[in-house]
């Protein structure tokens, strides 16, 4: 195993791709500028990547236009098609140290989860929907003798992917995978904060025979080059993950260019709801503590709400400050690291201001609540817990993105699920009982679009993911991503006599 040292000089010797990928080729923005690429670590710039403007961006729809009309890609076999996006995976997996340390340096998140879950997740992505292809049947309706009516599934186009930090690698291929095995052609626009491994990936697609054109990278700033890619007229879709306000905005700019269409997979405020009756305490306790701490919050599923029957809840809370007090913020790039830090300034000062804020707000931090590992020049808040927390209190209702755990008693049934419900988001939820009926009553009665029973983000590429209200209104993975790219056709061919 590739011990602490040696990915410390790994990271000071690596040399990442800086450039847009457009066409097959990595190429300068149009007018030579750059943006600061920070890592979270410690501090210190990473990299000046190219900031796509909205020339290049148009630059990248126009290759990805014709490589769909011309059929390079959308007109290939599906058995081809196949064959390149597994080569893809494989070449993920044969990389697996590189783009886990790519992720980790941008990110900072702890380089064993980069090793364990992200990379090898993005590839068994690509996999999975590759193995699909060729197994997606099209259908014929029932008609009478005289007609055939055929049922197809046609490629939408371009699809602009606009993915975020928080997950870089699998977010990007959960839309570029089922957008790819349909045939379409993609400009990805990664988040600013995280466009290293996602240039990586284009240059490796290509490698695995990708034809040019068909993937572009475009990294820039959301304003400059993600209304671009929003607004422009050559894309047939926006797939879109990332803040509630952001995706609103990508709803206008498709309204304002042609009716685009936009799947939004956005912010999460996920309760985790502790039934008296709960069998394990501790084994309850572990899946909050980690379901609000993993990735240092940094997860739009987050159980970030605890809400607990009022009999169970001191001792459930002494349980989650255990599991929290041994998963301190460690250097990313250290193996036995489980936490790693905040991903730049101003996502630490809007976690720390949200403290501030639960305090001010009658919330008791009872661990947690401060920065740590200052002395790194990174980005570190340690694991926070905040009790006896208003469920209409902003702390309560607002989406933080950081290692914040909020505690809500409850005295009945009823009284849970409502407090549950009372927010804007519906992604995920869970709820902890030992009966069979509990569980299915609650989990029926929870608006989300995951609801977990006695565990929390267990999930696989099979099962869709996405949500109500405010949380958005798209779905990624499972076979259902793929019905997202792509459009049906009615082709009824008359069998009769004319």
């Amino acid at each position: 195993m590739t011990t602490y040292e040696e990915w410390r000089d790994r990271a000071a010797r690596i040399t990442p791709r800086r450039e847009l990928f457009i066409d097959g080729w990595f190429t300068p923005a149009a007018d030579g500028g750059t943006f600061a690429t920070v890592g979270p670590r410690d501090g210190r710039e990473l990299a000046q990547v190219s900031a796509a403007t909205e020339t290049d961006v148009d630059r990248a729809v126009r290759a990805a236009r014709t490589a769909f009309e011309d059929g390079r890609w959308a007109g290939a076999s599906p058995r081809h098609r196949k064959e390149v996006l597994l080569r893809l995976s494989a070449l993920i997996r044969e990389n697996l140290e590189e783009l886990a340390l790519l992720e980790t340096l941008d990110v900072g998140k702890p380089i064993g989860e980069s090793l364990r879950v992200d990379v090898p997740s993005a590839a068994a992505c690509l996999q999975w929907y590759a193995e699909a292809i060729d197994k997606a049947y099209d259908e014929i309706a029932p008609t009478g003798p005289d007609a055939l009516a055929l049922i197809t599934r046609e490629p939408l186009g371009v699809v602009g992917a606009v993915v975020p930090w928080n997950y870089p690698l699998i977010i990007t291929a959960w839309k570029i995978a089922p957008a790819l095995a349909m045939g379409n052609s993609v400009v990805l626009k990664p988040a600013e904060q995280s466009s290293l491994s996602a240039l990586r990936l284009a240059e490796l697609a290509s490698e695995a025979g990708l034809p040019d054109g068909v993937l572009n990278v475009v990294p820039g700033l959301g304003p400059v080059a993600g209304a671009a890619l929003g607004l422009h007229p050559g894309v047939d879709k926006i797939a879109f993950t990332g803040s509630t306000e952001t995706g609103h905005r990508f709803l206008e700019y498709a309204a304002r260019s042609k009716g685009k269409e936009v799947s939004l997979e956005l912010g999460g405020k996920s309760p985790q709801v502790v039934l008296a009756d709960a069998e394990d305490l501790s084994a309850a306790a572990s899946a909050v503590a980690w379901g609000i701490f993993y990735n240092a919050g940094q997860t739009c599923n987050a159980g970030s709400r605890l809400l607990a029957d009022a009999r169970v809840m001191d001792d459930l809370l002494a349980e989650v400050v255990k599991v929290a007090e041994g998963i301190q913020p460690g250097d990313p790039l250290d193996p036995a690291t489980q936490m790693g830090a905040i991903v730049d300034q101003a996502q630490l000062d809007r976690v720390l201001g949200y403290v501030a804020l639960g305090r001010e707000e009658g919330g008791q931090v009872i661990t947690g609540g401060d920065r740590v590992r200052a002395d790194s020049g990174g980005y570190f808040v340690a694991p926070t817990v905040l009790r006896d927390v208003r469920n209409d209190a902003r702390v309560a209702q607002e989406e933080i993105f950081g290692p914040v755990l909020t505690a809500t008693a409850f005295t009945s049934e009823e009284e849970a699920v409502r407090l549950a419900n009372d927010t804007r988001y519906g992604l995920a939820a869970s709820v902890w009982t030992r009966r069979l009926g509990t569980a299915h009553r609650v989990a029926r009665a929870l608006r989300a679009g995951t609801v977990w029973v006695n565990t929390f983000d267990a999930s696989d590429v099979i099962t869709p993911f996405g949500g109500f209200k405010d949380s958005g209104s798209g779905r990624d993975k499972s076979l259902h991503a793929l019905d997202a790219y792509s459009a049906l056709k009615t082709t009824w061919i008359h069998l009769g006599d004319s």
